[in-house]
């Protein structure tokens, strides 16, 4: 069987000493050692103050965890085994010797099998006075159970770190160091979700099968699949259910081993294939859940920090705190991974105000009224054609400006398309609204210019407004981006439109369905032609065949077509 080529890499045999040395390279104050650990460069370690040191270390593909949080402040060191493979007892003693400054190394060490084990021997070997501190914070594997490992160190580990590397910083001795970081650890629980496993560049092979419309809860970060695999074809969950489900975990954990207080921490850890706005979503969504079951978060945190390669899932760590705790956490640390952490978060919902209100007297505006409902049936066809021919927020951009237009449309014209202009620059963005923006005020200028409104204007007046309209439109159009006829974008369909518009008589709906049909045809045009502006420019032929979006919404101010028969 062959496997889809997902990552980037010379050669399988290569990839970790390779990986490994752009690591080191790329970190500002870490240097390797070829005994198999990155250390924190320095002159002579011999020659610093004597303090206690901190090292960590664990299979690879957790990056940045363990190597990008070596600093002054945080970790001496860190032992990278293999890909999900913990280091061995050799690389963790070389380490510790090369770490000791005279008082004694604390190891960091998460609670699986292989870590511990060589830990310990490297420990029970070890030259150095060594204090252990063990990471057991994954609820998702708190199993009551003698013959169970217990729960997996997981996302709690860098906070662990960060505590031990700021009280050693501080000149604490070697077990007050080790107490306070496994004090950290103790009070801390994690658990995770993930949406796609990760691949392996090693082999070509996802860490673990997940059908198409399943996710895993309580995911492991070697690529574990969790412990429970769940199909959400029928029902997605929301970003506020898993997250209350994770909580739900985490704080029974904490409460069953007796953890008090209400001052915690909170972190919102992405796996490595989770964007930073679905991070900050859920970090939001953590946030005011702990603070409606009575928590305060005096501290949070939020980043790809404890990654399972490139894992589309999150991890939600808490850690109840105290003021020592807090104290070691804001300490400064030149690790280069550690992100900013926010000191008492208060979430509020990012609402942009538009208090523009959308006109509601008079008689129902009937051209205007069947404008936005013919848009209103289509956002999604919208998206999905803009999908191929764009950027694909075609559709959505329009339902940010009209989905909750009411209908039926109230008012004079020049006052709807005035409104109209106003949602399109203010809601929709992007180039979409900017564009239709400017095209709707320069309609609706042109129409107060004139003093006609459709409700009650004959067909020739009405004609020769919407004539005036659509050319000042195009015109502004094509000053404001470039875009000219030909250019595969709206302006085929309203030029055409403009020059019908100018030689249209009859009643205001004869005028619409003169001008609708060059319209139409104007947004026929598109398919086939190579665009030359917009985001549809720059894909170049893959976007040939497919007929521009705003060209064909534009032709629903005129008359109805369905999107299929462009």
């Amino acid at each position: 069987m062959t496997h889809t080529f997902k990552s980037f890499r010379n050669t399988t045999d290569h990839f970790m000493r390779e990986a490994l040395g752009g690591l080191v390279a790329a970190h500002p104050c870490a240097e390797w050692h070829d005994e198999g650990f990155v250390g924190l460069s320095l002159p002579d370690t011999s020659a610093g103050a004597r303090r206690v040191a901190v090292i960590s270390g664990g299979g690879s593909g957790h990056e940045p965890m363990h190597a990008g949080f070596i600093g002054e402040g945080m970790l001496d060191a860190a032992c990278p085994g293999l890909l999900f493979t913990s280091p061995n007892a050799v690389q963790i003693d070389a380490a510790t010797e090369w770490a000791d400054r005279g008082a004694g190394v604390v190891h960091v060490v998460k609670n699986y099998t292989g870590d511990v084990m060589n830990f310990t021997v490297a420990a029970n070997h070890a030259q150095a006075e060594v204090e252990h501190v063990r990471i057991a914070d994954d609820v998702a594997t708190e199993i009551d159970n003698d013959d169970s490992p217990g729960r997996r160190g997981t996302g709690a580990t860098v906070i662990v770190e960060k505590v031990a590397g700021a009280a050693a910083a501080r000149g604490d001795d070697l077990r007050t160091v080790a107490g306070i970081a496994q004090r950290a650890a103790d009070q801390s629980r994690s658990m995770a979700v993930a949406l796609q496993p990760g691949h392996s560049p090693t082999s070509d092979r996802d860490t673990f099968d997940l059908d198409e419309g399943q996710i895993e809860v309580g995911v492991g970060i070697h690529g574990e699949p969790g412990v429970e695999r769940r199909d959400i074809a029928q029902a997605q969950p929301t970003a506020q259910a898993l997250v209350a489900e994770l909580l739900d975990g985490v704080l029974q954990s904490l409460r069953d081993a007796g953890v008090e207080g209400d001052d915690v921490m909170l972190f919102v850890n992405g796996l490595g294939g989770t964007s930073q706005l679905e991070q900050d979503l859920v970090f939001g969504e953590a946030l005011k859940q702990l603070t409606q079951r009575g928590l305060k978060v005096r501290r949070g945190m939020r980043g790809t920090l404890v990654t399972s390669l490139n894992m589309a899932g999150i991890s939600l760590t808490v850690t109840a705190l105290d003021d020592e705790l807090i104290e070691l956490i804001d300490a400064e640390t030149s690790a280069p991974a550690w992100p900013g952490v926010v000191r008492e978060p208060e979430y509020a919902d990012a609402r942009m105000v538009d208090d523009e209100a959308q006109p509601d007297e008079g008689e129902e505006n009937t051209w205007l009224t069947a404008f936005v409902e013919r848009l209103s049936r289509s956002f999604d066809d919208l998206t999905v054609l803009d999908r191929e021919a764009g950027d694909g927020d075609f559709g959505q951009n329009m339902e940010a400006a009209f989905g909750d237009v009411e209908t039926p449309v109230r008012g004079a014209d020049a006052e709807v398309l005035s409104f109209f202009a106003h949602r399109m620059l203010v809601r929709a963005g992007g180039t979409s609204g900017a564009v239709l923006g400017t095209f709707f005020r320069e309609m609706a200028d042109a129409f107060e210019a004139a003093g006609v409104d459709s409700r009650a204007a004959d067909g020739d007046e009405f004609a020769a407004a919407l004539a005036e309209g659509l050319q000042r439109g195009v015109d502004a159009i094509t000053e404001l981006g470039g875009a000219k006829e030909g250019d595969n974008t709206l302006v085929d369909a309203l030029a055409p439109a403009a020059r019908a518009a100018k030689d249209s008589r009859g009643s205001v709906q004869e005028v619409l369905e003169l001008v609708f049909g060059p319209a139409v045809e104007g947004a026929k045009s598109t398919r086939g032609m190579q665009a030359k502006k917009g985001r549809a420019s720059y894909l170049g032929e893959s976007a040939k065949d497919v007929p521009d979006p705003g060209a064909i919404a534009v032709t629903w101010l005129f008359g109805d077509a369905a999107v299929d028969e462009f």
